[in-house]
């Protein structure tokens, strides 16, 4: 299963629409997950037009998209379980990383999918792989704008893909 990661997308405070390359990096993707920071729901309907999508809020998502989306979900995906969360919960006394799996710690996954940092991240650890997949829109001090890919085979994989 080849499924596209995005985060932080901030239509239209950071940028006016996704951009195209983006649509080219998940043209043949199963599944889309965003983990949070939309700001517009019209974000969920451009990638849905390219595949299914699975999405969390953030912490700057209206109420009315924090109640439809939630904050947490586990994903049941080719045998793994998946956590999608955006990292902006829990104590700030943590990096965001460890804030997000402090979100699953009761609960058994594979894989944590994180944004809030807009920092591109993919480490394992305590035996889960923590991927934060950075920003498409606002690169926050970052190189280059980012995305990812998870592919669920046999094993789990994952990538950081760099837009520009």
């Amino acid at each position: 299963m080849r499924i596209g990661v995005i985060s932080d997308t901030h239509i239209p405070t950071r940028a006016r629409h996704l951009p195209a390359v983006l649509f080219e990096h998940f043209a043949d993707v199963d599944l889309i997950l965003h983990a949070g920071d939309l700001v517009d729901p019209q974000v969920l309907v451009d990638l849905a037009a390219i595949a299914p999508v699975e999405a969390v809020a953030g912490n700057m998502d209206s109420p009315e998209l924090q109640n439809k989306l939630g904050s947490k979900k586990i994903l049941e995906l080719a045998g793994f379980r998946i956590g999608l969360t955006h990292g902006h919960l829990g104590s700030y006394r943590h990096h965001t990383p460890q804030r997000a799996l402090s979100i699953f710690a009761q609960d058994a996954v594979d894989v944590v999918i994180f944004g809030h940092s807009h920092q591109p991240y993919l480490k394992k650890e305590k035996g889960i792989l923590l991927f934060n997949p950075g920003s498409p829109t606002d690169r926050r001090r970052q190189p280059r704008h980012s995305c990812g890919l998870l592919l669920l085979d046999q094993k789990i994989t994952a990538e950081i893909i760099y837009l520009s």
